[in-house]
């Protein structure tokens, strides 16, 4: 894939998937604007830290990519937080967080971007889901609810946005090593390599996702190999159903 002279925004860009498409983006050929709260280390052509339940900041944060890079052609909407529990279990905060980082901050970075791209002749948007948004599993009620809601919101986007030459699709992981995935067994008192070396187990294909698996299908979707896709939510799971 060859995204030579491409202009793309990728949010969550300091967490494991994030890095891994910044990475990858760049190396064949893109311009990267990247966004997280920090971003220290984090090579690109232009860097905005901050906080994407700030609306101030996500509502312009397309136009400053724009700005920077001189237009905008891919946006990769991937920041997110997990929060485990059932409802029972789950505060106010987990639901007030989850919905501002993982459903608000997207909806509107889609649209404060879809006029950039259309009044250039159009672009892609790639969305973070997750198998778990598509079929729910047990003791994530939060982040499940939050994941159909961005996976529903992909699959409005493509159909509405399609006629401006806009593609919005969503790449939905199953279980990812990176390091939210490692801190959170640590919280639980797991040992990360032993727990992932057994999550690896339970996957058909031997192991759970490397970053670069999920980055990859992210560039498919962003480039013309995918060009016939819209409103398409891409699983990436190793053959493994939810739980």
């Amino acid at each position: 894939m060859d995204f030579t002279g491409k202009r793309a925004l990728v949010t969550g860009a300091a967490g494991g998937i994030g890095g891994a498409i910044t990475s990858l983006l760049r190396a064949t050929g893109a311009q990267v604007a990247v966004a997280d709260v920090n971003l220290d280390g984090i090579a690109a052509e232009a860097v905005f830290p901050g906080d994407l339940t700030d609306h101030g900041y996500a509502d312009t944060l397309p136009a400053t990519a724009a700005e920077a890079l001189g237009g905008l052609d891919i946006l990769v909407n991937n920041a997110g937080i997990m929060r485990r529990g059932k409802v029972t279990d789950s505060s106010d905060e987990d639901f007030d967080l989850s919905v501002a980082v993982n459903v608000k901050a997207p909806f509107t970075l889609c649209r404060a971007a879809i006029p950039i791209m259309a009044a250039n002749g159009g672009g892609v948007i790639v969305n973070t889901a997750s198998c778990w948004g598509v079929h729910p599993g047990p003791e994530h009620a939060v982040y499940c609810m939050t994941k159909a809601a961005i996976a529903s919101l992909t699959q409005c986007m493509g159909r509405d946005h399609a006629h401006q030459g806009i593609r919005i699709n969503a790449v939905c992981p199953n279980e990812v090593d990176t390091p939210m995935l490692r801190t959170g067994f640590e919280f639980r008192g797991f040992d990360p390599k032993t727990a992932i070396a057994d999550l690896g187990k339970t996957v058909p294909l031997g192991r759970i996702a490397e970053p670069e698996d999920i980055a990859e299908a992210v560039l498919f979707l962003a480039s013309d190999h995918a060009r016939y896709m819209c409103g398409a939510l891409l699983e990436i799971n190793g053959g493994k159903s939810v739980a």
